[in-house]
């Protein structure tokens, strides 16, 4: 204490409750502190301020309470009570405040300049394409290394002679090209561009920005382009068992394609086409869905290719169309509603997995149909004879559930067929315990009796 009573602490370490003296009249001329790193008030009387104009960080609740029993404190922040450290509290809080807000804000800012600019590159990439193909004069690779020329190509098919020819179709032929550096390439040469046919020029073109927009581990990936005056062609991902109707056409193959592999194929299928129905905007058909546009890599997986017809359902604008699509793949409805929808596919679909399961074209079991008495057909007298009929209980019950699907799926009203996500999504969740043994299963146990032919039923097979 000094002569008048007050504490002198501008040199105090440490107070404790031993200075039991009333603090009622501490000095402000006395109170730096500046030494202070232990500071107990516990029972004393503290009324006055002690720091300059009565700044203090906000106390501990034991002060504000009056409670400071043995409440002892490290007071070490309070080094100093200069004014200048008094209102830091404040800015540190603005700061971090803006700190935090300003990432937020330049996220949300890149987000729409990025859909801002995939929306103009989506449009501009179009109307590129399209021009670039127009001019006659463009070759184009990308997602590639960039060492691809267009001479290589050339040279490794000998100038697409016809022992590199792989396959056949409406709109092109299919070359397998090895390149010098060992990479392996599909090459699809479109028919009649010499001639300038425009049906093979928007067939060409159509292929190309459908390809350049999707993404899927079962639709045939595409890396670039040639247009030129004397050809045109497209540069595929190269994949080694071919056709799904080749497969399943010749005998070794068709033995190689067990029920598990049978069973995989159709799954990818129903994911791609799903895909591109429901993930894809605007949605897109295919229009082409048969076995020969089913492609499978080296260990069976399928995947969807030629999207030449393919069609972007924009709601915008009609859906009227010129009939496309292979003879035994078309919906029926196509012969007499120009007009087409999802369900074209859907229908499509369910022809191929009929397919898959009796090795052959389900022309016959489709014509039948129309009849009642194909609910008598047995289910083990039109699975695919290359292989042994089904006796494990798993593989009965996917089987029964795929050509139930199938089933569904070719009913000739559009309206009635299930959606390819809807197919797609009960093919992953667990197959139900079917009580009938597999001799004793007709194709009416797995079809609805007429005329509940609605959706609802089809759940409950």
């Amino acid at each position: 204490m000094d002569t008048k009573g007050a504490l002198a602490v501008d040199s105090i370490k440490r107070v404790g409750p031993r200075f039991k003296q009333s603090f009622r009249n501490l000095s402000k001329s006395y109170c730096s502190m500046n030494q202070l790193v232990f500071f107990d008030l516990s029972r004393n009387m503290i009324d006055s301020p002690f720091v300059p104009d009565g700044r203090l960080p906000k106390p501990p609740r034991e002060f504000r309470d009056g409670k400071c029993a043995q409440a002892a404190k490290d007071l070490s922040y309070l080094s100093s009570f200069d004014r200048s450290n008094v209102n830091k509290g404040k800015p540190k809080r603005l700061i971090i405040l803006v700190l935090c807000i300003i990432p937020f804000v330049l996220v949300l800012f890149g987000v729409l300049v990025l859909i801002t600019f995939r929306t103009r590159k989506a449009r501009t990439g179009e109307r590129s394409v399209e021009a670039s193909i127009k001019s006659r004069n463009t070759f184009s690779i990308w997602d590639y290394n960039g060492q691809i020329a267009y001479e290589d190509i050339i040279q490794a098919t000998e100038d697409f002679d016809i022992k590199y020819c792989i396959g056949v179709g409406g709109y092109g032929s299919v070359y397998k090209a090895l390149l010098p550096g060992g990479e392996v390439f599909a090459l699809k040469k479109f028919h009649g561009w010499e001639q300038e046919n425009l049906a093979f020029e928007r067939s060409f073109i159509n292929e190309i920005q459908v390809l350049i927009e999707v993404r899927h581990r079962n639709i045939v990936k595409l890396y670039g382009f040639c247009c030129h005056t004397r050809c045109a062609f497209l540069v595929c991902e190269y994949l080694e068992k071919g056709s799904l109707f080749v497969a399943l056409s010749e005998h070794v193959e068709a033995q190689e394609l067990n029920w598990s592999k049978r069973f995989n194929i159709i799954k990818g299928i129903s994911c791609a086409l799903s895909y591109l129905h429901h993930d894809c905007n605007p949605p897109i058909i295919h229009r082409g869905i048969s076995s020969n546009n089913i492609l499978l890599d080296s260990v069976y997986e399928a995947h969807v290719a030629d999207f030449g017809t393919a069609r972007l359902l924009d709601a915008n604008s009609s859906n009227q169309i010129v009939l496309a699509g292979t003879y035994g793949y078309i919906a029926p409805e196509l012969a007499y509603i120009m007009v087409t929808t999802e369900k074209c596919d859907v229908y499509s679909f369910g022809v191929v997995v009929l397919e898959v399961v009796m090795g052959k074209h389900p022309r016959n079991l489709i014509s039948s149909l129309s009849s009642p008495d194909y609910r008598n057909i047995m289910l083990k007298d039109v699975v695919d004879q290359h292989l042994s009929l089904p006796t494990e209980e798993q593989v009965v019950e996917r089987l029964v559930l795929v050509v139930a699907l199938a089933m569904a799926c070719i009913r000739p009203k559009p309206q009635s067929r299930p959606t390819m996500k809807h197919v797609s999504k009960k093919q992953s969740e667990g197959t139900k315990a079917f009580t009938q043994p597999f001799c004793q299963i007709s194709l009416g146990h797995l079809t609805p009796k007429p005329p509940t032919l609605t959706c609802k039923a089809q759940d409950n097979q």
